[in-house]
């Protein structure tokens, strides 16, 4: 079954392809089953993979599959192969299955929506890139996926086109993320000039190799590619891109937030771990930028007043705990709040989508209200994707994931107490950001009426990841709970050997209050009836400038925005170009002088012809 791994990227490539060549004369019903199924299909060729390998795992858990020559230069080489570990297994597992699921739910959501099947087009494209990006056994190939991701997601993000702002979105996630990537191309060719070799298991041996722990050159080439995942991870300072983005279908932002492209940046810092720990430097700078990634995202999570914007903060502020525990050197903690959030997340985007249908496509929550018993099933699907988030204790998967990396934190060393306050506070923000909307969205007074229906394709993804966010937690468990060390076990050939650290009690005492107290805090301020006053109070500027996620984009457009700006209109009329225009123009003159000469008589062409003949002799006479 394994030597069908090809298979998996190929399946939704393919669907990708019967889409965008005969989807339109397709139709709807088809083109949906079609993008669905060939996902679905990658989905159960996985599982089955899956299911090979904890019975019977190949040797060292690893498995390569090339499948043929790229480039084949003297002493160096890549190829286009594919390389299955742990790692790359769950994240095949998590993309495709929530990928399916966004696919089913996408079918109802899209309903007579022009470009139908060019979105399914779109979808697939994404899925099969990411694929490509977390199976590569190569970082150029690697990189081929990384840029497709980019691609489809301009194409998704941007795909209510018709409307100017949905266009600028998608042009700000496009530049902002290859800024990134310019970055993590240089990173690439730095690795394949030193170490002969961008094949990931060779590179990172000859690093190992080659380079003392601590050197310039790990450090340089660590930091090269971690702006690369910074971009796509949406963190500090290339964060900017992300709550735009919202601008697409809620499926995208389902897709984009839960389980593909802003999971790359801490997949490829888990996929190249080696070299990151040759830069301890580097994993430094991590763990600090992640910490004030998560504060500034969960700030403005606060006083967002669109329920896809909030939702969008809160993937920024997670991402921070992944690269949180990257820092620290928490592999396994990293990838299973990667896990978990991958569920909660996706069910919380699709359970927003799914309010969305029912009030016309309303998403400021100050609009909503009283949607608990008119909307069960979403008020018990968002309420648990919110517990999760919020991390609630035991009863979430959120929980469980978050408390691996806090106690990961507290257990480093300093300033480990440092960056574990930060993120008790991320988490008591957390709850109060997620539980303002539960309260505002469905207690109190009906504010808006409630129309349409939604069949099985929008429940059964809901109640699936309900599911999920209620027991995937319990794959990892603290020695209070059991002490279960499934997911870290499954990792550890991949990562090495997780280890819970001893803590005081205080540490995970403090991991379950906080949530808690966010909660109470949430339910003071924003409890029935409440949120009327706060909608009508004119905003402060210090939540305008929480809103706006910390005045980033300001700060940019006045750096770096308005600066080339008005360097390309002073360059407009440039030297350079001047003496080109005058090319042209030159060329242009000379053009309708000999066109002047074209007036038909036989006799004027002839004496032309005869005194150029007279002259070219008399030049070759007399020269």
């Amino acid at each position: 079954m394994i030597s069908y791994l090809w298979l998996i990227p190929a399946l939704p490539l393919l669907g990708s392809v019967i889409l965008g060549m005969f989807g339109p004369s397709m139709g709807p019903r088809l083109s949906g089953a079609v993008g669905t199924l060939s996902v679905g299909l990658a989905a159960v060729l996985a599982m089955a993979i899956a299911l090979q390998w904890l019975g019977h795992p190949p040797a060292h858990s690893m498995y390569q599959q090339t499948l043929w020559s790229w480039i084949n230069l003297p002493g160096f080489s890549i190829n286009v192969g594919l390389y299955l570990d742990p790692v790359s297994l769950l994240m095949v597992l998590v993309i495709t299955i929530v990928g399916c699921l966004i696919h089913l739910f996408s079918t109802e959501y899209m309903e007579g929506e022009d470009g139908y099947s060019r979105f399914f087009a779109y979808l697939n494209l994404f899925v099969s890139a990411m694929l490509l990006l977390v199976l590569a056994d190569d970082l150029a190939l690697l990189f081929v996926g990384w840029e497709g991701v980019g691609v489809c997601s301009y194409l998704l993000v941007g795909f209510w086109f018709s409307e100017s702002a949905n266009g600028y979105a998608a042009r700000k996630s496009f530049v902002v993320t290859r800024v990134a990537d310019i970055f993590m191309l240089a990173g690439l060719l730095l690795l394949a000039t030193q170490l002969g070799t961008l094949n990931i298991q060779n590179m990172l041996a000859g690093a190992v190799a080659t380079w003392p722990s601590g050197s310039l050159m790990p450090a340089v080439a660590a930091s090269l590619l971690l702006m690369g995942g910074l971009g796509k991870s949406a963190q500090v300072p290339l964060q900017t891109w992300l709550p735009d983005a919202m601008a697409g279908p809620t499926p995208v932002s389902a897709l984009i937030h839960a389980a593909t492209m802003v999971t790359a940046g801490v997949y490829l810092v888990v996929r190249t771990h080696a070299l990151f720990l040759l830069a301890p430097s580097v994993l430094d700078a991590i763990a600090i930028g992640a910490v004030i990634t998560l504060l500034v995202a969960a700030f403005a999570g606060l006083v967002q007043s669109d329920i896809k914007r909030v939702l969008a903060y809160s993937t920024m502020s997670q991402i921070g705990y992944m690269f949180l525990a990257l820092g620290v050197g928490a592999w396994p903690a990293a990838m299973f709040h990667f896990m978990t959030h991958a569920v909660f997340k996706a069910l919380l985007f699709l359970t927003a989508g799914a309010i969305a249908m029912r009030l016309d496509h309303e998403q400021n929550i100050f609009a909503m209200g009283g949607l608990r018993t008119k909307l069960p099933l979403a008020f018990w699907a968002f309420l648990i994707g919110s517990a999760s988030l919020a991390a609630l204790p035991v009863i979430s998967a959120g929980f469980f994931s978050k408390e691996m990396i806090l106690g990961a934190v507290a257990a480093a060393p300093m300033p480990g107490m440092v960056l574990w306050g930060a993120g008790i506070l991320g988490a008591m923000l957390t709850a109060i950001y997620i539980f303002r909307v539960v309260f505002m969205v469905f207690l109190g007074p009906v504010n808006t009426e409630i129309s349409g229906s939604y069949g099985l394709r929008v429940a059964i993804p809901l109640v699936t990841l309900s599911a999920g966010a209620l027991v995937v937690g319990w794959l990892e468990t603290p020695e209070t709970l059991g002490g279960q060390t499934i997911f870290s076990q499954f990792l550890s050939p991949a990562v090495g050997v997780f280890r819970h650290l001893p803590v005081s009690a205080m540490i995970p005492l403090t991991g379950i209050a906080a949530p808690l107290l966010g909660v109470a805090i949430a339910y003071t301020l924003y409890r029935n009836g409440t949120w009327a006053r706060a909608a009508t109070t004119e905003p402060s500027r210090l939540t305008l400038f929480l809103k706006s996620g910390s005045g980033f984009d300001t700060l940019y457009d006045a750096v770096i925005v308005a600066p080339y700006m008005g360097l390309v209109q002073l360059l407009r009329r440039d030297p350079v170009d001047q003496m080109f225009m005058l090319l042209r123009d030159l060329a242009v003159a000379l053009h309708r002088q000999l066109r002047a000469t074209q007036i038909g008589q036989i006799r004027r062409y002839a004496s032309w012809m005869m005194a150029g003949s007279v002259a070219t002799i008399a030049i070759l006479l007399f020269a």
